[in-house]
């Protein structure tokens, strides 16, 4: 069977974060409950000028430097971000691109599952027309309530992938598992921009799901744990990913591992989204290009194990082999440097960015200019969104 895949991969995340000691220090909590007791250091906060759509753009700006654009053939993107309830973001981001007029473009969402849904829903279109590249783009903002318990796992992100045949960097294996089940742990209704969460019972099912998806691909596939060399969570926490890994070698009879070894398998999954907290449909993907920046071993044919969780629920596990040579096409010192040139935000500009209001009649609005960035959200006319390139 034909190999398909990522090709390419490259993420982005605003220019600006907060540390979370600072906002521990704002809500007169011990810091220690955010580094140590969620895993995480930083969130990235996007500020009025940056969106879903810029941010999705700088990302898939990078993949496609190397790439002949006539043969994107369909833009995917992933949100549950969304800006509009018709048009899709893609669009947008589309037409700032100069993407070919016949390139398909829709919108996928169910909540952090949806990047994965669309990848495993088009991979068999490049079994067909193998001559074709596929853009995925997942793109969100996650934002809870002003000063409630979901504030710390705040984050942004964006990551954008070009899907191949004979990929360079990640061939996806055909043995996958999902499942389903109408739940309420996390939903963000149409009248609210702040998400709705029943944390610890979204966390219960988390770890229920991946039970149900580990057995199903395990039975398809006939693989075992220790066939897997590293393995990618979707994280909205950092320390529920740990947590789900013990779980995963307990499920599949490999209790006895030590926790320095299983915390090895995960660890460079997670350096960057401490940095940049929950990025929602992106975040999976995020952890799998800081797992290829940050890994000092050489991954090359080596299987890695994925498991992808939307709230609501779906919940998928995959796996995918790395291709050699896959070092040559990553995009490793883009990804530091962006990191590395952040702006670092007081509490009382975090609140300024979080308390920013859009207007909803119709009424314009030059959004004010905080980033110099080549894609930028400018202008609000008449309920039209104006984007700028610079």
């Amino acid at each position: 069977m034909l190999k398909v895949g990522i090709d390419a991969i490259s993420f982005y995340t605003s220019r600006f974060y907060l540390d979370l000691g600072v906002l521990a220090n704002a809500r007169n909590i011990d810091p220690d409950k955010y580094y140590i007791g969620l895993g995480q250091q930083q969130m990235g906060i996007a500020p009025p000028d940056e969106d879903i759509v810029t941010m999705a753009t700088h990302a898939a700006e990078r993949v496609l430097e190397k790439v002949d654009i006539s043969s994107i053939d369909t833009l995917l993107f992933a949100t549950e971000s969304g800006i509009d309830h018709s048009k899709s973001a893609g669009i947008y981001v589309h037409e700032l691109l100069g993407l070919p007029k016949n390139c398909r473009t829709l919108e996928i969402k169910q909540a952090c599952y949806s990047c994965t849904g669309a990848m495993q829903l088009v991979l068999p279109r490049l079994q067909l027309h193998p001559d074709k590249k596929i853009l995925l783009i997942a793109s969100d903002i996650s934002r809870y309530g002003f000063d409630t318990p979901g504030e710390s796992s705040q984050g942004c992100g964006a990551v954008a992938m070009i899907l191949s045949a004979n990929p360079r960097i990640l061939a996806i294996d055909p043995e996958s598992s999902s499942y389903t089940e109408d739940v309420m742990d996390f939903w963000r209704p149409t009248y609210k921009e702040e998400a709705i969460v029943d944390g610890k019972y979204s966390s219960r099912l988390y770890l229920n799901m991946l039970e149900k998806t580990w057995a199903g691909y395990a039975k398809e596939s006939n693989r075992h744990f220790k066939d897997h060399y590293r393995f990618c969570y979707h994280n909205s926490v950092p320390r529920l990913v740990e947590k789900a890994h013990k779980a995963l070698a307990k499920y599949s009879g490999h209790s006895n591992i030590e926790n320095n070894v299983l915390m090895e398998q995960v660890k460079d999954s997670l350096a960057y989204p401490r940095l940049t907290g929950n990025s929602y449909s992106a975040s999976l993907y995020i952890g799998l290009a800081s797992l290829f920046d940050n890994c000092q071993d050489d991954l090359s044919e080596k299987r890695i194990g994925f498991y992808s969780y939307g709230s609501g629920c779906v919940a998928e596990f995959f796996s995918g082999v790395v291709q050699p040579g896959y070092q040559k096409h990553l995009d490793t010192d883009y990804h530091k440097k962006m990191l590395s040139s952040r702006n670092e935000l007081t509490y009382d500009q975090y609140k300024a960015f979080y308390s920013y209001k859009l207007p909803e009649d119709g009424s314009n609005v030059v959004i004010p200019k905080r980033i110099e960035n080549k894609f930028r959200f400018s202008e609000l006319n008449k309920h039209k969104r104006i984007y700028q390139k610079d």
